[in-house]
């Protein structure tokens, strides 16, 4: 465990200490020291002195004076040089003191000499303690059991249980390539716009440090809405929803989720040097999808793939189109509507989701009734869709509609359901290829909402139609 109040520092460490195959973890405070190490008892600690509130003299203390971590090797890693404070540290038993700047060769050596002393002196009382066979058969047994407790928690960090389930039935170890089974599901795509950017501007360390961050919180959302992240790719996630009957309202929800979070995200983005907020576009997809092992006999990966992966990776590139945050497939829609509809019959929210979808294609849709347990704590998660288009995303061949879901929380939320007969209208006038009343209508919108960028595309398809600017045929959509 490294302890600094000084995230350089840390850095610096856990890079020195994990090319020579050390594990860490870290901890910022002497309080969140405490609470890790009670939590995961570490093979040794490097403490810094100097810490405000708890200071480590003050953590070595209590470690010293809890029973359950008395014998934990400590070593001082601190700026402070002076005799009173080396008295000190070997007052309260610590195991060695070393001052900064260190010498990573002697540190080294001394955490890797500590290390081994400690295990040598565990030995020596394990054999004591362990005089009888069978006494020593039981502890053997516990610890292979403990052992493979870890490794199956481990684990579980690159493959997602509800993946595990289906490849490996039987244990980890019935992992082999071609488990595969089909099922119904919501794929959710999710991508950080400008990111390449944003990463051109900062050191690569910085901007491991945020990701990581934002992804903690985007993983938070998706978990608690019953999903699992499949994959990180790069800047992107793919998450899959599996729960059934409700897992296309989950990923809608989760997005949603998503979009909120972020807002808390952006508001501390300048202690990880963003000088701009973070922006997401999200796109859902609800179908048959493959879920199994695939690749080699040496190297093989667990995934989904289906026409339902492919589907959601092209919504999510066409939030850059219509410059939305979340565009879902009408399947995923029908799906979600049909689980209001049987979960809460006689809902204000499933008579709205009752009206036919060819119809009303522009209907608004509060928040679900079912409150899960992310919104328990909260006074409201709210969210409205409208239609928005019916494409043809590249690389398919049928057409299928597409809405823009948006959170009650959004700027320009209020905007859009005041619109929202006027949307319908020049939707109308599009559709029927009435093309100058619907441009009229779209004026108007944008005049009373200029933030609207699905109007302000229509706006230009139309004057496109009349003549009045040149065509520019988008490559994402026939």
């Amino acid at each position: 465990m490294l302890v600094d109040d000084e995230p350089a520092n840390l850095i610096l460490l856990e890079e020195l200490l994990q090319l020579e195959g050390y594990t860490t973890v870290s901890a910022l405070s002497g309080d969140e020291a405490l609470s890790l190490a009670r939590a995961s008892r570490p093979d040794l600690i490097l403490l810094d002195i100097m810490m405000p509130e708890l200071d480590g003299f003050d953590v070595c203390d209590r470690l010293r004076n809890d029973k359950t971590l008395q014998t934990v090797p400590v070593i001082f890693l601190t700026a402070l040089d002076d005799d009173t404070s080396r008295i000190r540290g070997l007052e309260i038993m610590a195991d060695d003191y070393l001052t900064k700047p260190f010498n990573s060769r002697l540190l080294l050596a001394k955490v890797e000499n500590i290390l081994l002393l400690s295990k040598m002196r565990s030995q020596v009382v394990s054999s004591q303690f362990n005089q009888q066979v069978k006494e020593q058969s039981k502890r053997q047994i516990a610890a292979a059991w403990e052992a493979n407790e870890y490794l199956s928690e481990k684990f579980h960090l690159f493959v997602p249980q509800q993946l595990l389930g289906r490849i490996a039935p039987q244990g980890i170890e019935s992992i082999q390539l071609g488990n595969v089974t089909e099922e119904e599901l919501t794929i959710l795509f999710c991508d950080i716009r400008g990111f390449t950017a944003i990463a051109e501007s900062q050191e690569a360390r910085e901007t491991f440090e945020w990701l990581n961050a934002f992804f903690t919180k985007m993983n938070d959302c998706i978990t608690s809405h019953g999903g699992f992240i499949d994959k990180y790719l790069g800047d992107a996630i793919m998450a899959v929803f599996d729960q059934p009957n409700s897992h296309a309202i989950n990923a809608i929800e989760a997005a949603v989720a998503m979009q909120e979070s972020l807002q808390e995200f952006n508001a501390q983005r300048h202690k990880y040097n963003l000088e701009y907020p973070v922006n997401i576009g999200t796109g859902i997809n609800t179908g048959i999808g493959m879920i199994g092992t695939l690749g080699s006999d040496r190297r093989m990966d667990s995934t989904v793939i289906g026409d339902v992966v492919n589907t959601a990776s092209r919504l999510e590139n066409l939030t850059k189109i219509y410059g939305c945050q979340i565009i879902v497939s009408e399947n995923a829609i029908v799906h979600a509507r049909e689980f209001l509809n049987n979960t809460s019959p006689n809902s204000k929210e499933s008579l709205l989701l009752k009206c036919d979808l060819e119809a009303e294609k522009s209907k608004r849709m509060i928040s679900t009734s079912h409150p899960t347990a992310a919104d328990s704590d909260s006074p409201s998660n709210n969210y409205y869709y409208r239609w928005i288009d019916r494409v043809t995303p590249r690389g398919k061949q049928q057409a299928i509609e597409i809405y823009e879901i948006w959170a009650a929380s959004s700027p320009d939320s209020q905007a859009k359901q005041l619109t929202q007969s006027l949307f319908d209208k020049g939707i109308q006038g599009w559709q029927s290829e009435k093309f100058v009343a619907a441009l009229g209508y779209f004026q108007q919108l944008i005049q009373q909402n200029p933030a609207d960028t699905v109007v302000s595309l229509y706006i230009n398809r139309c004057q496109e139609k009349l003549g009045l600017i040149p065509t520019n045929i988008s490559s994402e959509m026939s």
